[in-house]
């Protein structure tokens, strides 16, 4: 039985690496957006803790240098936290970015696969319109011979 050879499949293949290489730079883009998120929380985490130790020493006799450092303290992870938070938007625009190469990706590798199938089927078509005319010669072929043998 002859084998079904597709044109275009270097083309296919290309297109599945080029689709396979857009997800590891989504998955690295994403391991980005991760650690910036990791960042946030445990600045929040500090900024809680911090401000739990100050409202127990708010009790008695205060501490203004303490207090002021507490303040210089706030103002710091607020402008931290004010570039975290840039920093997280810049890395959503590159995950968005990302996830719409590879969705692209993936939309030209769908296309390359669609031609392969419709390849195929005109082939396994063509394939059994060969066979049948070939059944067909051979019926005929014995029919003619059993008609000369009678």
């Amino acid at each position: 039985m002859p084998k079904f050879v597709f044109k275009f499949q270097a083309v296919l293949r290309q297109r599945k690496g080029i689709e396979q290489q857009r997800q590891r730079e989504l998955g690295a883009v994403m391991g980005d957006l991760n650690a910036v998120e990791a960042e946030v929380a445990d600045l929040n985490l500090q900024v809680k803790d911090v401000t739990n130790d100050m409202r127990s020493r708010l009790v008695g006799r205060l501490d203004m240098n303490f207090l002021v450092a507490h303040r210089r303290f706030m103002l710091g992870m607020q402008r931290k936290g004010v570039d975290l938070v840039q920093r997280l938007t810049e890395v959503q625009a590159k995950v968005d970015e990302a996830r719409s190469n590879l969705a692209e990706a993936a939309r030209q590798r769908r296309v390359m696969e669609k031609l392969r199938e419709r390849h195929f089927e005109v082939w396994k078509a063509a394939l059994t319109a060969k066979e049948t005319a070939e059944m067909d010669e051979i019926g005929m072929q014995l029919n003619y011979w059993h008609g000369i043998e009678a």
